[in-house]
């Protein structure tokens, strides 16, 4: 039977290195209480102390944190553009899909 992998949070992760960092235990004992391969442990060490617990947000969270900073980026750009401007704007895309038309099915 295969065992299912299993998925911890940022904050476990965060949480198991800073302790094997004070050095109360050695991580082999970390590793037997948690059930986590010692390695996993010293890799998380390492970067610990660089970015703490933001090295471990997965992929989704940080393409979240850099879409909503994209959402906020264009709402500033649409709240400063003037209305003139967008009515220009589509017209001289209307004009162009024309354009294009004439050249292609």
């Amino acid at each position: 039977m295969v065992k299912k992998r299993r998925r911890l949070s940022a904050a476990y992760k965060f949480r198991i290195a800073l302790e094997a960092l004070e050095g109360s235990k050695t991580i082999s004992q970390f590793s037997s209480e948690h059930e986590i391969h010692p390695n996993m442990i010293r890799a998380w060490k390492r970067p610990l102390l660089e970015d703490g617990p933001s090295v471990f947000a997965s992929n989704g969270e940080r393409k979240q944190r850099e879409q909503d900073a994209q959402e906020a980026e264009l709402y500033e750009q649409m709240a400063a553009a003037r209305p003139f401007r967008i009515g220009r704007l589509k017209m001289e895309l209307e004009w162009l899909k024309k354009k294009v038309a004439c050249f292609g099915p």
